[in-house]
């Protein structure tokens, strides 16, 4: 008998229906032996809902009751599957991140976990019942509740998995798998049977919207065998064909390497640039503004520090377009003035398109054809950054879909692999 961790999205908990059927798969795994943890979401569009209720009564209301407000919508979840499971005939229980407890820092609305004492969902699981948990929230060590950021439930879970040391995490979704790009922009985009940590590493940051980054952080820290697959599929397909569908997130990299040279193509409209025009070019010019920024809890992606014209230079970075209005209202209060820039300029509509693959270590020319190809589409680059297994390029948001398109193509990701 195995412990296996199911995650089910907002999609997946879109109606009592949809619900009712989540039990229904949940209690096939029960019956073939299994000790289940389940994590789901709110019910889909509940935590947009909900915020937009806050933001009607202020323009920036207060992160902590921000979290207050958000994380409700994971506690009707949870109450609703416990109602459908045992209405299934299973005994299960319900609890929010508090409860367990899942233990976070003090950072509300981006909180990260530090522990969770699995002590009591252990007990349960000993007397045969089903245990589920929201996802997204825990408790800071104030007792206060917080919450992990968008998508933070699939972080829940996997946690929760790493935590009990659960034989696998199965992640639940509106889609059946990791593909080599969005289908919605490329039709022949095609699903992947496996893709490696490191990898899924790379598109979840880059801006692939199917697991959120510091879920597959998780799984990769702690090993945490991980799949991703549909929600969709008839509840009661047999359990051997549901259990090895989607797509693996595997630890096996070796047989990778020399294969498939670009695995994904990932993009991101969420970015806008930021250029600080004419600040000193001298040591420590860095962090004087991107420190600004850290503090702020901003987070910074591509940054270019472009060549000194008589001790001046240009300094730009990308941030999240939400944080666009504030990054700059930060910079032109306390970064001009302090170094004598002569002004702050910005863009939010520019996007991300980066490829990955693993292979990429031991190809040479990726990063070429890459551009080659961009330029016959005469897309215009405005920043690159690479690392080992992945190029991105910075480009204006116009551009995204011709180009994501053109890179598909142009690395045949779209032909069956062997």
């Amino acid at each position: 008998m195995a412990l296996i961790v199911h995650k089910y999205g907002g999609t997946s908990m879109g109606s009592t229906e949809r619900i009712r059927n989540v039990a229904k798969r949940v209690a096939k795994w029960v019956r073939a032996g299994h000790q289940l943890v389940v994590v789901p979401s709110a019910m889909s569009g509940d935590t947009n809902r909900l915020l937009g209720l806050a933001k009607e009564i202020s323009e920036r209301p207060s992160p902590r009751e921000l979290d207050m407000i958000a994380s409700t919508g994971e506690q009707v979840s949870v109450g609703l599957l416990s109602i459908a499971l045992q209405a299934e005939g299973l005994e299960a229980v319900s609890y929010a991140g508090w409860q367990v407890p899942v233990k976070t820092d003090s950072s509300f609305t981006k909180a990260r976990i530090e522990s969770i004492d699995d002590a009591r969902v252990r007990a349960d699981l000993a007397a045969g019942k089903v245990v589920v948990v929201t996802g997204f929230q825990g408790v800071d060590p104030e007792g206060h509740i917080t919450t992990l950021g968008r998508g933070g439930s699939d972080t829940s879970a996997v946690a929760i998995a790493a935590a009990m040391k659960a034989a696998e995490c199965l992640i639940y979704t509106d889609v059946d798998g990791v593909y080599t790009t969005d289908p919605r922009v490329v039709p022949d985009a095609r699903r992947l049977k496996s893709i490696s940590f490191e990898e899924m590493l790379e598109m979840a940051s880059l801006g692939s919207k199917v697991l959120q980054i510091r879920s597959v952080e998780f799984a990769g820290k702690y090993r945490v065998p991980l799949r991703v697959l549909s929600s969709f599929t008839p509840w009661d397909i047999p359990l051997d064909e549901e259990a090895s569908s989607g797509t693996l997130i595997s630890f096996e990299e070796d047989e990778k390497m020399e294969q498939a040279v670009v695995s994904g193509i990932a993009f991101t409209r969420d970015e806008a640039k930021i250029t600080v025009v004419g600040v000193p070019d001298t040591p420590g010019i860095a962090y004087q503004i991107l420190g600004k920024v850290a503090e702020a809890n901003i987070d910074i992606d591509v940054i270019i520090q472009n060549v000194s014209h008589d001790g001046k230079t240009d300094f730009s970075f990308t941030v999240n377009r939400n944080d666009y209005a504030r990054t700059l209202e930060l910079l032109e209060a306390k970064v001009v003035p302090a170094l004598g820039a002569q002004k702050v300029v910005g863009d939010p509509k520019i996007c991300k398109v980066s490829i990955v693959g693993i292979g990429m270590r031991s190809h040479s020319g990726i990063a070429s054809t890459m551009f080659r190809c961009l330029a016959e589409e005469n897309i215009n680059i405005q920043m690159i950054t690479t690392s080992e297994i992945k190029t991105s390029v910075v480009l204006d948001e116009k551009y995204m879909e011709l180009a994501v398109r053109a890179l598909h193509k142009a690395f045949g990701l779209e032909e069956p692999r062997g």
